[in-house]
């Protein structure tokens, strides 16, 4: 995910302290701050449990994992070739109702969560938790499997399809019923504001702003920093601009457009960083059983751990749970808008999700830095062992693993920072979009108007940090995860039906007589 609550580890972009634009940042978040630090005092709550500090939000949403994973027979590890088989189109037509192919809707989904979170996040979580938060990171991954396919379901099982094909689907939609079936109607709709704003919020600032930030952050130290050719001054701000225009040259299309560019850019993206992270692991093929093995000693016999046993599980729990967005109800907005008659189709695609975010882009970076141990990741492991806190920026400590092996591979890391910030973007411009809609409508004036107006902020982000804003909507995006659970729970038994019906068609062989029947004119 976009992950705003790393923005103090990261390069900042903005102007000199002491000019008119530091003195603008300073009074933004001089407004926020108050706000921020209430609000995040109550979402991050956080209680001390054996020595380590245990965010409640994150037992919330892995709580939510464990239930669903009960209550669905493990459906995540069950239906994986089936959701492979979905993906593919096996069972779904073309003149299904909706805007997306499923593959489309996953790769939008997934470019929405991969983030400086699968980078910089994974890397300060193995060097808090050492390597056996890694463990727990995928444990946690293989749960969130199960909650992505109780919200994704959901979203596209109460959807609307608008006259002009168009969709609205997620949260906005089941929240409604869900409380309605307990005969708290006006809670729902209370609750699907409250829902819209944080949407809204996280998308305008974390979404967009940060991920401009740090696009134009990465680019300007791989060019030669302060020296190099964008460290000039305007150089922020004409970056901006460019970036500006190239969201706004996939946005203006709507969710097929985003569609189209992401089941290309994310694909590529992932390639290309799995490839660079397996060019690190296949130099140091030595290592590789010595690594696994303090992975599997460290998950249950840590070394320089806070709290031990449970400070590792905590580490990697925390880093699965902001990375993949399993609860939060986000991708099943983008989710919602696939071609497809059976809503649990979309669930079986969507359990792929945290698989690729989690079990595969963030395991291989922490394997990457485990396997390598750059001298930088040593030395934080230490400083942690002694402190019991590290202040080591994670982006450095990947790329670090990643120059062990070849001395130009810093460029290919931000090359990935890049692509993995404008994939996130476009998608979050869709759900800031929707949200918008919510309070405004869907006149053609309206999204239009929000549209410039993400641009604008793309280059307002670039330019400007504003680091209360960002984590005031950090805590805005974990209040989605608490209103949209209740909802998940409520609607469950809804779910199963729609299971049971459709691995019934499946083994019926009805499914494929579905797909292969010709559409009436």
């Amino acid at each position: 995910m976009p992950d705003a609550a790393l923005h103090a580890l990261a390069v900042s972009a903005t102007a000199e302290d002491g000019g008119t634009l530091a003195r603008v940042e300073s009074s933004v978040d001089e407004v926020f701050s108050g706000v921020s630090d209430a609000l995040s005092s109550v979402i991050f709550y956080s209680v001390s449990i054996g020595g380590a500090t245990f965010p409640l939000i994150v037992g919330w949403l892995v709580l939510a994992g464990l239930v669903f994973t009960a209550y669905f027979g493990f459906i995540q590890f069950r239906g994986f070739k089936l959701a492979l088989e979905t993906v593919r189109g096996r069972f779904s037509r073309d003149s299904d109702p909706g805007e997306v192919t499923h593959f489309q809707a996953l790769t939008s989904a997934v470019s929405g969560t991969v983030g400086l979170g699968n980078i910089a996040g994974v890397a300060v979580a193995v060097t808090v938790g050492g390597p056996g938060a890694t463990f727990w990171m995928i444990c946690a991954g293989l749960l969130g499997m199960c909650t992505k396919f109780v919200e994704c379901t959901l979203g596209v099982k109460y959807r609307e399809v608008h006259d002009d094909g168009t969709v609205t689907g997620g949260p906005f939609r089941y929240l409604k019923v869900a409380f309605a079936k307990i005969r708290v109607t006006w809670v729902g709709t209370v609750l699907t504001a409250v829902f819209a704003i944080a949407i809204f919020f996280f998308g305008v600032a974390g979404g967009n702003m940060f991920q401009a930030n740090q696009t134009f952050a990465q680019v300007r130290n791989v060019t030669g920093g302060e020296d190099g050719p964008l460290g000039s001054d305007g150089a922020a701000f004409v970056f901006g601009v460019v970036l500006a225009v190239l969201v706004g040259l996939v946005i203006l299309g709507g969710i097929s457009s985003i569609g189209r560019v992401t089941s290309k850019l994310v694909p590529a993206m992932a390639i290309l960083y799995v490839t660079a992270c397996l060019v690190v692991i296949l130099s140091n093929l030595g290592r590789v059983p010595d690594a696994v093995g303090e992975i599997l000693s460290g998950a249950f016999a840590p070394q320089g751990v806070a709290g031990g046993v449970l400070g590792a599980l905590i580490v990697g729990f925390q880093r699965a749970a902001f990375s993949n967005e399993a609860g939060l109800g986000s991708a099943a907005i983008a989710h919602s808008a696939v071609k497809t008659r059976r809503p649990v189709s979309e669930g079986f695609v969507a359990l792929l999700e945290p698989f690729v975010d989690t079990v595969i882009i963030c395991t291989m970076t922490a394997l990457t830095i485990v396997i390598a141990q750059p001298q930088s990741w040593l030395d934080a492991r230490a400083e942690v062992a002694e402190t019991g806190s590290s202040s080591a920026d994670g982006v450095v400590l990947t790329s670090d693993a990643f120059e062990s092996v070849v001395s130009w591979f810093p460029v290919v890391l931000a090359v990935a920072v890049a692509l993995f910030a404008f994939s996130t973007l476009i998608t979050w411009s869709y759900y800031s979009e929707k949200a918008w809609a919510h309070f405004f409508g869907r006149s053609a004036a309206s999204v239009l108007t929000f549209r410039i107006v993400y641009c604008v902020f793309t280059v307002i982000g670039t330019v400007l940090t504003f680091g209360s804003v960002l984590s005031l909507a950090d805590a805005m995006l974990f209040l989605c995860a608490l209103v949209n659970i209740i909802g998940l729970y409520l609607l469950a038994p809804v779910v199963k039906a729609e299971l049971r019906s459709y691995l019934a068609d499946r083994r019926s062989g009805e499914l494929a007589r579905q797909a292969a029947e010709v559409p009436s004119p």
